[in-house]
Formats: C-alpha cells, sequence, structure tokens
C-alpha cells in the first residue's frame, strides 16, 4: 500500500478549541488536493465547510466531544443538527461514564438512536479505549455491534491516550463483521498510518499524516 491508497483511509483532521474558520477552509484546501476520505471538523464549522467542499469531500464532525456525558438527547439533537448542515459523517463519543458503570444497555440504546438520527449516514462510536478495561473493550465491540453502528473508534485525541496496536487488534477479534474500526489520536506518520491499517484498521483519524506528505513533497522539489 502506497501513500496515495493511505489518503484513501485518512480522516484528516482539524478538532482543536481554537481552530478558526481559515484554518478549516485550508483542511479543506488539503483534503480536497490530497483525496482522503473525509475532513473531520468541529461542528461550528460544517455548514460552512460543506458550501465550501461543494459535493467534492465528506464532511465529517463530532458529537458530544470530547467527554461523552451528554444526555442522549442533546446528542441526538447533535446529530441531527450536524447533518440538516451538511455533515456525511457523525463521530460520536459513548458515555465512558455509564460504560463504568456496567449499563451497556443504555449505552446501546444510546448509540442505536444517534445512529437512527443520522439518516443513513455513516456513525462512528468513540470508545475512548484508554478509559476502559480489556473487558470493557470487549463488552463495547459487542454493543456497537449490536447498535447498528458503523464504525468503532479508538479514541478523541484529548484523552489519556492515543491509538494503539493492542486495540485496534482487539477490536478487530470482537467487532462484528459489518463493523469498521477508526483508528485516532497520537498517529502523526505515514509508516504509523500503514502500520494500523495492516493491523486491521480501514480509517485512520489525523492531523499529522498529510502535514508530513506535504513537508516531505515540499523537500523532494
Amino acid at each position: 500500500m502506497d501513500e496515495r491508497e493511505l489518503l484513501r483511509h485518512v480522516d484528516h483532521t482539524c478538532l482543536t478549541v481554537d481552530a478558526t474558520w481559515e484554518q478549516i477552509k485550508v483542511l479543506c484546501q488539503e483534503g480536497l488536493a490530497f483525496g482522503v476520505a473525509s475532513v473531520c471538523i468541529p461542528p461550528a464549522f460544517v455548514k460552512q465547510a460543506a458550501e465550501y467542499v461543494a459535493g467534492k469531500l465528506p464532511v465529517c464532525t463530532v458529537i458530544g466531544f470530547p467527554n461523552g456525558y451528554q444526555t442522549q438527547a442533546s446528542k441526538v439533537f447533535e446529530a441531527r443538527d450536524a447533518i440538516a448542515n451538511g455533515a456525511s459523517e457523525i463521530d460520536m463519543v459513548a458515555s465512558i461514564g455509564l460504560v463504568k458503570s456496567g449499563a451497556f444497555d443504555q449505552v446501546q440504546a444510546e448509540i442505536a438512536q444517534v445512529k437512527a438520527s443520522c439518516q443513513g449516514r455513516i456513525l462512528k462510536v468513540i470508545v475512548e479505549a484508554c478509559l476502559l478495561t480489556e473487558e470493557e473493550k470487549c463488552r463495547m465491540c459487542q454493543v456497537v455491534t449490536a447498535a447498528g453502528a458503523d464504525y468503532i473508534k479508538t479514541s478523541t485525541g484529548f484523552g489519556a491516550g492515543g491509538a494503539t496496536k493492542e486495540d485496534v487488534a482487539l477490536f478487530a477479534k470482537w467487532v462484528g463483521p459489518q463493523v469498521k474500526i477508526k483508528a485516532a489520536g497520537g498517529i502523526r506518520t505515514v509508516e504509523a498510518g500503514l502500520e494500523f491499517l495492516r493491523l486491521g484498521a480501514h480509517r485512520i483519524g489525523s492531523s499529522g499524516i498529510v502535514k508530513q506528505i506535504k513537508e516531505r513533497s515540499v523537500m523532494e522539489h
């Protein structure tokens, strides 16, 4: 697999608290130029970004981000709002406190409700794996599968840890056949991105891979 193929699996990301429209616009321009899977951006910029890319690039956004402890109703509203604004992919943060409380039925119901509100769009569920035990990770693979989500995602990138090879390998073993894996958090190089794809990830959330490829291109020329 080469860089171009890797880029087709990258969600080119900018979710910093102080991100400006100018930065998001540059992200969209890079996304279009490099043929990434999507740009992943804050909800406040989805409408502008969707209008800017005019259907040429999927716009992904986050809900319940980054802590996941909002109510089910507020996450459902956020998802509907994002889709009304032009988002074609949703990355939601699962309710980690409910997971730690063992309330898996409640977590599954919430994911299923958000999935229903996505109106056929892709839903990725962030489980913030660095906060979970191995048993909780396995249970969340089952919950995400049963709830009908499209992806399980390792991390927000704002927690105590990011994607690990062990977590991706574990998810690959435990999720249902229709559920894909997104590795995110700390993946900044082409080499790391390729390694996670080899382990079974289908998407890579990264703010650094496109940057590295651009820098290499400048050095070569």
